[in-house]
């Protein structure tokens, strides 16, 4: 159940045991109980309810939990270029921290929601570790079947070459540099 209450020019969706900040509040003390009176919408699970433009008779019930809350600190900065004019000033605002205890509004139908149970999981079938074991070595032994034919076919290509690339290399430069005598 939820309710949209109005209060100080600012609208706040609530529900019970929500914790809020509203504007300040000078008189209150730390579990004072308030009563918002301008309840404008309120729902209950089924229709809602919609003031036209409060819902008569509806109220929301709430505790202080602390009556001054600080905001963030806001700083002002007025420049006059080429007048040398500076100003520099700052604004904390307070608040009132509150905690919804009740919402009350007359001829609201409540469909009470039924507690959500925890839903079975199935557990997803999770391969035998014999199984798991056997993939495993399935896929060891073709990667080594892989790597023996790229030895093989090496293998193969170096005596159709004939031999070492390097020492033929170094033959032709030998030759080279005799005949250069």
């Amino acid at each position: 159940m939820f309710a949209v209450i109005t209060d100080g020019s600012h609208q706040y969706r609530v529900s019970a045991g929500d914790e809020l900040t509203i504007d300040y509040r000078k008189d209150s003390e730390a579990g004072q109980t308030i009563e918002f009176d301008r309840v404008l919408l309120a729902n209950g699970g089924g229709a809602s309810a919609i003031g036209q433009p409060v819902i008569e008779g509806a109220s929301v019930t709430a505790e202080v939990v602390e009556t001054e809350v600080k905001g963030p600190k806001l700083e002002i900065q007025k420049i006059r270029r080429r007048k040398n004019s500076r100003r520099h000033t700052g604004h904390r605002q307070k608040y009132t921290q509150i905690k919804v205890t009740e919402i009350k509004v007359p001829g609201l139908e409540i469909v009470e929601t039924p507690e959500e149970e925890p839903e079975e999981e199935t557990p997803e079938p999770t391969p035998e570790p014999e199984t798991a074991e056997e993939e495993t070595a399935e896929e060891e032994t073709a990667e080594e079947e892989t790597a023996e034919e790229e030895t093989a076919e090496e293998e193969a290509a170096e005596d159709e070459d004939g031999g070492d690339d390097e020492e033929a290399a170094g033959d032709e430069e030998s030759a080279e540099a005799e005949s250069d005598k």
